[in-house]
Parts: structure tokens; C-alpha cells; sequence
């Protein structure tokens, strides 16, 4: 079973958001962390997956041999891609 992890700046976006979309994102991450794969999308031209949560996405590092999801950013979709 995969163990999750928040970047420092995914976990200050995290609590910005309200409680209902708190518990959305938790649920999703609780999901994903037997087989996150059939979950997330590989994103084109990077090493990063995303996970949808409703309007909001989750930029992922999966670290198969650690067996660690590693959130790097959150965001609303409209913001989130110009992370990358």
C-alpha cells in the first residue's frame, strides 16, 4: 500500500480549500493508495500523473520503489497546469 505525502506548498494550498473539498481530495487519495495507476493520468511530457477531484486536480510523483504518492501541487484546473 502506497503512503501519501504533501509537498510544503500542496499542504498550505490543502487547508486554504473548504472542509467538504478536504474531505473529497482525502477520499480520493484514500482510494488511489492500493493501485494508484488505474486512477491517475500520466501527464504529456513530464514524469507527473494528475488526479481529478471534481473541478480541482492534484499534481502526483509516484515513487514505485519507495511506495509513495507525493503530492505536488493543488489547485483549481483553470491555475494548475502552469505549474508544470
Amino acid at each position: 500500500m502506497y503512503e501519501v505525502k504533501f509537498s510544503q506548498s500542496a499542504e498550505k494550498d490543502f487547508y486554504k480549500l473548504e472542509k467538504d473539498l478536504q474531505k473529497r481530495i482525502v477520499a480520493s487519495l484514500e482510494r488511489i493508495c492500493i493501485r494508484p495507476y488505474p486512477h491517475v493520468k500520466k501527464l504529456v511530457g513530464n514524469p507527473y500523473f494528475r488526479l481529478r477531484v471534481g473541478k480541482y486536480r492534484l499534481i502526483l510523483d509516484i515513487k514505485d520503489s519507495q511506495l509513495i504518492i507525493l503530492v505536488l501541487e493543488l489547485g483549481a484546473r483553470k491555475n494548475i497546469y502552469n505549474f508544470i
